[in-house]
């Protein structure tokens, strides 16, 4: 099957005078090639994944490198059948990711060493390096590397206090950090220098680069990439590649993601489609039963059907007004 598109995952630290002027001429000119996705835009640098055709990213990746500060970004690209964002939004932030630190790090003064691909790997190897992943808890439960810690966090700002909280796995020891595509280990690790761990490695490239290379083909990576695209998620283990992910029901083997029905919820959770159903798209009794559930609506399901539902997981809609 062709893949006539192409999906761009890149970032760069690099300082940027005016956010706000530099992201609505970036929006212009995306829209004027074509390009979709999201690009976020601060003083601190860049950050974006885009897709298009091959012409399209080929244009875009162009125009990217003829800005002063910019020439030598490193795009990192995926295949497609077809285009993984349906609009293109440019915004400028305070930060490029939210880590929201009291006393902010730059990463063009102070990062962890880079290890590339092949070196990563001899650190997951090596018994006394600890491998610490990053991303969310819902990222690393599709997949990870193997013996990588776990963090128990929903987005990246709870991760510094989370280390805080289990400080006794990392100091005095050698710590090697990992993400999707290296923006957040690239602050990160400056983190965990900063907080007295001596020896912090990364992996350049993040997992994405990982995948691609020719000598590890994303080897002792199990189950798939999280992806914040309409793919959802990615293929990295070309050796021998497993699936990890567990439904959230039954906790059988499973990578189709889902977001909570309760608006305030909006846990993301892997899940069948038979399951979905079964459960009304609810992490928990109370978000099934919730007054707002998004299942509910996009099903146009009756009280009496909801209820039926219910019951038939033995539950009921008794206690909606406790959360109303």
């Amino acid at each position: 099957m062709s893949q006539p598109y192409r999906v761009l995952l890149y970032y760069k630290y690099e300082h940027i005078e005016d956010p706000e002027a530099f992201a609505k001429e970036h929006l212009a000119k995306c829209k004027e090639l074509g390009i979709k996705g999201r690009i976020l835009v601060a003083h601190e640098g860049i950050n974006g994944t885009v897709s298009g055709t091959v012409e399209q990213t080929e244009a875009y990746k162009d125009y990217v490198h003829s800005l002063e500060g910019f020439e030598d970004l490193w795009f990192k690209e995926d295949k497609a059948e077809e285009n993984a964002f349906h609009k293109i939004f440019v915004r400028p932030r305070k930060e490029l990711v939210s880590l929201r630190l009291e006393e902010d790090i730059d990463p063009l003064k102070l990062t962890g060493k880079y290890l590339d691909p092949v070196a990563f790997k001899e650190a997951l190897l090596d018994e006394d390096t600890v491998v610490l992943d990053t991303r969310n808890d819902y990222e690393y439960d599709l997949g990870h590397f193997e013996g990588a810690i776990r963090p128990d966090i929903r987005n990246f700002r709870e991760l510094p206090q989370w280390v805080r909280d289990n400080k006794e796995k990392f100091m005095d020891k050698k710590v090697v950090v990992y993400c999707t595509g290296g923006i957040r280990c690239e602050k990160f690790s400056g983190w965990l220098l900063r907080e007295g761990i001596e020896d912090v490695g990364q992996l350049e490239g993040g997992i994405a680069a990982y995948g691609k290379h020719p000598e590890t083909k994303g080897d002792l990576w199990n189950g798939k990439m999280y992806v914040f695209d309409e793919r959802i998620s990615v293929d990295i283990n070309q050796v021998n590649p497993v699936v990890i992910g567990k439904d959230w029901y039954d906790g059988t083997p499973q990578e189709r993601y889902v977001n909570c029905a309760n608006p305030e919820c909006n846990r993301q959770f892997l899940t069948s489609k038979e399951n979905e159903d079964k459960y009304l798209r609810g992490c928990c009794a109370e978000c099934r039963r919730h007054p707002r559930n998004r299942y509910v609506e996009e099903h146009n399901l009756s009280l009496d059907e909801w209820e039926d539902r219910l019951n038939a997981i033995g539950e009921s809609l008794d206690d909606r007004h406790e959360i109303a």
